[in-house]
């Protein structure tokens, strides 16, 4: 009775860790040579104005628009809503590189900032900040 062989599957893999170990030696023989790329950095120079102070957009727990400009000594001013886009394209076009930020009580809604965010940009203001306390 003839036995049916059994074939064995192999793989060499000693070809395989030939050719690993030439390419780990090109590696750490070329690495040297390698310069690490060179990050060019910008200078900071002393600025010759110093930054505008902002518009200050102040929204109460109530519903009510407050209105602060600091580059003219900060004093606050209530405004009504529906006014607030032309006093503020008022004082845009007066001071045009001064920012503007909203700042809300923590119990606003969002809703309103974003109404406020709304009326600065059919104001066509394009500097727009939200204003918050940093974490103790």
């Amino acid at each position: 009775m003839a036995r049916a062989r059994k074939q064995i599957a192999q793989i060499n893999v000693v070809p395989m860790i030939d050719v690993m170990l030439v390419l780990l030696v090109i590696f750490m023989v070329t690495a040297p040579f390698i310069n690490p790329g060179q990050v060019e950095l910008p200078s900071v120079g002393k600025t010759a104005q110093p930054p505008a102070q902002p518009l200050e957009i102040v929204i109460k727990e109530s519903g009510e628009y407050r209105l602060r400009n600091r580059a003219v000594g900060g004093a606050e001013r209530t405004v009504a809503k529906s006014e607030l886009a032309a006093e503020i394209a008022a004082l845009h076009r007066a001071l045009p590189d001064q920012p503007v930020v909203i700042a809300a009580d923590k119990n606003v809604r969002y809703e309103e900032v974003m109404n406020a965010m709304t009326l600065l940009q059919q104001a066509q203001i394009t500097r727009i900040g939200l204003l918050a306390r940093p974490a103790p």
